[in-house]
């Protein structure tokens, strides 16, 4: 069957990578989707059920920083687009492990766009999916795209120094580049270290709700359908170069949305829902909240869709029909279809 475009997916077996995949492989029958990732800890194949028997579909179990497997899929495949989400993102870990972190979400980065700029077959896009984390904490101020970045743990600072190397390609070569900053994106099949799955999780389990510190922590949370619209409306209307934010205005406190999910879950009266809670240690460097303007997207078309409300009723459901998918997802690993199993395996002994 012939293709009228070919999209490469990086880290299209994870949360929102997945959602990304299943939307392209469905809205657009006549395009290709390749989705390049490694299965890491947080990914799971279960993701993709829906699609992966599907005509124009294709998984790649590989490392996005081994460049001759990189090297092989542009110089093979002829790739037309690449939305670029693969990246280590728990902050916590990045304390622990930066060189990991600085590893994938740079050189991983590095390594993409080099392959991309020498193919043969020059890419129309390169959208590389970011943070809003990058700008940093704020208490009033209010970013938009030409607000300093200031990022301030060693997650943030990789995907900030991931963004200036797009950048740099964007003014020297003029490589069609387009960066989007996101607020944080919840919503089904979210791993459990973030913090909706992570209280959902340990409320199945019949344990309280972990609250980091004291401090009155808050974030904006974008329900992924939207996110994921977002994505498709920059690759068909966003201008190459640009950064656009994609932001949500509603803003929860954390302790706020533990209280809810509580309610939500175990039906308790108000009065109980504090028996629920656990404070325990902050982690080393915390930013209270992260407010972001969009009205460059939103003068594209873009608007969030889903309400609060609704957003979370389907995770919860979610993540109540499926209390064991995480947990089986490191005993689900395969087997998987990945017509290019051979050609990987040889690059990553090589590489």
């Amino acid at each position: 069957m012939d293709f009228n475009r070919t999209v490469l997916v990086t880290g299209g077996s994870g949360f929102i990578g997945s959602h990304l995949v299943c939307s392209l492989v469905n809205r657009h029958p006549d395009w290709r989707i390749i989705n390049l990732d490694n299965l890491d800890y947080c990914c799971s194949p279960r993701s993709l059920e829906s699609v992966e028997d599907r005509a124009n579909y294709t998984f790649i179990r590989g490392d996005v920083c081994n460049s001759r497997l990189v090297n092989h899929i542009f110089n093979t495949e002829n790739i037309d687009v690449i939305f670029h989400l693969a990246a280590k993102t728990h902050v916590e870990a990045s304390f622990e492990t930066p060189s990991t972190f600085q590893r994938v979400n740079i050189d991983g980065t590095k390594v993409l766009l080099g392959a991309a700029h020498q193919a043969q077959h020059q890419p129309q896009r390169f959208i590389y999916v970011s943070t809003d984390e990058v700008y940093g904490a704020s208490l009033d101020e209010v970013f938009d795209e030409s607000s300093p970045v200031r990022p301030s743990n060693p997650y943030s600072a990789t995907k900030a120094a991931a963004e200036y190397l797009v950048r740099s390609y964007w003014d020297k070569y003029k490589f069609p580049i387009i960066i989007t900053r996101s607020n944080n994106i919840y919503g089904p099949r979210q791993y459990t270290e973030k913090v909706i799955p992570r209280f959902l999780t340990l409320l199945q389990m019949n344990k309280k709700c972990t609250i980091q510190g004291t401090l009155p922590k808050s974030r904006h949370f974008l329900f992924v359908d939207d996110a994921v619209n977002a994505f498709l409306l920059v690759l068909k209307k966003g201008v190459v170069g640009e950064i656009y934010n994609v932001g949500t205005n509603c803003e929860i406190p954390i302790i706020q949305l533990a209280r809810e999910l509580i309610k939500m879950v175990k039906n308790v009266p108000d009065s109980e829902l504090n028996d629920w809670l656990e404070f325990v240690p902050d982690r080393p460097r915390v930013d209270l909240r992260y407010p972001v303007r969009c009205e460059k997207l939103q003068q594209l078309g873009w608007r969030a869709e889903v309400s609060w409300a609704e957003g979370i009723r389907q995770t919860v459901e979610w993540y109540q029909d499926n209390p064991h998918f995480w947990s089986d997802a490191t005993e689900d690993q395969g087997p998987i279809r990945n017509k290019f199993e051979n050609a990987a395996n040889k690059c990553a002994t090589s590489a």
